[in-house]
């Protein structure tokens, strides 16, 4: 039988796991008691078929990730907090606006603001930068770049984000020991990295390579608005990136798929590093019980994945 492909996410005092057709989360309480929340996953592409077409699932994959992870947080608030004070889970308006701010703070600091920091520096330096030149993109790309490693740095100062940061190690070298076809137990998942290719981390990283050459590439073929002035012209190439953020998370994510596939590979190798740098940041050394933790949600979804292969 093969592998089943697995990918998770830290939350509060516990990890989430999904599979093709499951979805589990383990949460470890205050009093010690690990509660685990097990459910069938039904992903929107295995109703429309199309949505699996390469270029396409990758943008799917992402929003229904976002969507997962912000239930499995909900849940795991409700259960990390002291018995008496657990709160209802987010209903679906409360998450879609959490999803729409987010959105809204990501497009602002990682396309707006980068585009026009970008003309302000050429200005600034006494060189005009055009969108239709690579240099334009690759300042653009780098001060995308910036920002995330900033705000990655920072948040990981904070405690209560340093415990995540060691979920999510204890998260990875779960899958890498399933992966490895290691019986899942702590002492065979502690000798694993914390370091894996198709994290999320990696994902972003490669979105801004991606984006640098995607625009690199079609920009220069766009018109130029002479008489609409810079400000208003740059306006409209903003707009213009918006709707290429899906065919830029369609190929991040085929570039993702692979490099889990054929880690090996010395041009594959060169493209996730820097997403396994920015990972030690992300990610710590976890503790034996939180991988205890991580094990129990990956033991979860195989669980449905074999329950549901064999009817």
């Amino acid at each position: 039988m093969s592998k089943i492909t697995v990918g998770g996410q830290a939350v509060i005092e516990g990890v989430m796991m999904r599979a093709p057709n499951a979805l589990a989360i383990a949460v470890r309480r205050p009093n010690g008691e690990v509660v685990v929340k097990e459910d069938v996953w039904v992903s929107l592409s295995q109703q429309l078929k199309f949505l699996k077409w390469p270029l396409i699932r990758g943008s799917v994959v992402l929003i229904e990730t976002l969507i997962n992870g912000l239930q499995a947080l909900s849940f795991s608030a409700s259960q990390a907090l002291e018995d008496g004070k657990r709160e209802e889970k987010l209903s679906s308006w409360a998450i879609g606006s959490v999803m729409a701010v987010a959105f809204g703070v990501g497009i602002l600091f990682f396309i707006v603001l980068p585009h026009y920091l970008t003309g302000f520096l050429g200005h600034l330096f006494g060189r005009d930068l055009a969108v239709e030149n690579f240099l334009f993109h690759l300042v653009d790309g780098l001060i995308k770049v910036f920002f995330l490693v900033s705000y990655i740095y920072l948040i990981s100062r904070m405690k209560d984000i340093r415990r995540i940061f060691q979920y999510h190690g204890a998260e990875h070298k779960c899958i890498y020991a399933y992966e490895a076809g290691e019986e899942l137990t702590v002492s065979n998942a502690r000798k694993f990295s914390t370091l894996h290719p198709r994290c999320g981390t990696a994902f972003l990283l490669i979105v801004v390579i991606v984006s640098i050459l995607l625009f690199s590439a079609l920009f220069p073929f766009l018109p130029k608005f002479p008489s609409l002035g810079k400000g208003l012209t740059n306006l409209i190439y903003v707009g213009i990136k918006l709707p290429l953020l899906f065919p830029i998370a369609g190929l991040a994510y085929e570039v993702i798929k692979l490099s889990g596939k054929k880690a090996d590979h010395p041009v594959l190798r060169m493209v996730i590093a820097p997403g396994l740098w920015l990972q030690r940041l992300t990610t710590r050394p976890p503790t034996d019980d939180q991988i205890e933790i991580a094990i129990r949600a990956l033991q979860g979804v195989l669980r449905i994945e074999t329950e549901k292969a064999i009817l």
